[in-house]
């Protein structure tokens, strides 16, 4: 799929960046990732580090997938949503450190034009889906607290694939304009990217081309793609919270808080490190600082999600014992 969208991102780039012999200027064909350190000693031990993260992560996502997949009791709107988010959290992960440490095991820093926008695309694409989901997640919640007479009939199995297969396509829209955008620039300057992975912001400031249209273009989808979402899980907590401190019995509080804890966890992580990555001026950021943040927003939280859910999820953690002691559990159609 990669190799596809690569070959169909190389339609849009400039004439000179296709054939670079030919143009007047030396335009850029790859670019450097910086990536943490030039010190051939460290590099064994960013590789294990990163290596292990990445394996966690995957065993991890695919873990809570196939529990949800074979346990018919976790056949739920908040576990489809749940399900869902581990499998753009897996990709969200695969979309940057392989070429890391492919790029590490290699010893070569270096990634093509197209290879970064292909990149770029992703990183778009499966971030502002995990965005997407938390909300649809939220909205779960709240109407099974504030509205739980109502919440079968309203939050259907329809509606559940509705909202998942909508996200899918404002995402696929908003990073493809992104892409196609980006692929219109000329490059012919500094190359270095100081990063471990293709990331838009850098990649603009390496133009020599106007890119006043694009900062525009990211700046109001940013509103309406990016804070409309964290609204609206903000309006549902406190819709939540007031609902639930209304209830009488403390036993009740608890048991309503704990099911939306979890939840509530992974969206803080989640906009806590988009915030640290994307809206900390640059001029009080150094480079190690928004290193460690892109980490803890690529890596470590599609990392951590797995074992938020799992580990403070009854349901959750009976379903992985039936899949670790490999029982027939019925399946169903959610």
């Amino acid at each position: 799929m990669m190799m596809f969208f690569t070959l169909f991102l190389h339609s849009f780039l400039p004439a000179d960046m296709r054939h670079p012999a030919k143009g007047n200027q030396t335009m850029i064909s790859e670019f450097i990732l910086l990536g943490f350190s030039d010190d051939p000693k460290q590099q064994p031990f960013i590789f294990g580090l990163f290596f292990f993260m990445y394996l966690i992560s995957v065993l991890g996502n695919l873990l809570i997938i196939l529990a949800i997949r074979f346990d018919s009791h976790l056949h739920t709107p908040m576990y489809f949503f749940l399900s869902k988010l581990s499998f753009v959290d897996l990709c969200l992960t695969t979309t940057t450190l392989p070429k890391m440490l492919l790029n590490i095991q290699t010893q070569k820093k270096t990634i093509s034009y197209a290879g970064c926008l292909t990149q770029i695309y992703f990183l778009i694409l499966f971030a502002y889906m995990d965005s997407f989901l938390l909300t649809a997640m939220a909205f779960d919640r709240y109407m099974a607290i504030c509205h739980p007479l109502h919440y079968t009939t309203a939050v259907s199995p329809q509606l559940c694939v509705f909202l998942v297969a909508g996200s899918w396509f404002i995402t696929f829209l908003h990073s493809l304009l992104h892409t196609v955008m980006a692929a219109r620039l000329f490059f012919c300057g500094d190359n270095e990217i100081p990063h471990f992975y293709c990331d838009l912001t850098p990649l603009l400031k390496l133009s020599c081309s106007d890119i006043s249209t694009n900062e525009v273009l990211i700046f109001t989808v940013a509103v309406l793609l990016g804070l409309a979402p964290a609204m609206c899980i903000v309006v549902s907590y406190i819709c939540i919270v007031s609902a639930v401190l209304k209830i009488p019995s403390a036993e009740g509080k608890r048991k309503a808080f704990s099911t939306c804890g979890s939840h509530l966890t992974v969206v803080t992580l989640f906009y806590g490190a988009g915030m640290g990555v994307h809206i900390q001026p640059s001029s009080i950021q150094s480079k190690l600082e928004d290193l460690l943040a892109s980490v803890l927003y690529t890596v470590v939280t599609p990392m951590l999600n797995p074992f938020i859910y799992s580990l403070r999820n009854k349901d959750v953690k009976a379903a992985l014992r039936k899949l670790f002691s490999c029982e027939t559990i019925p399946t169903q159609k959610l």
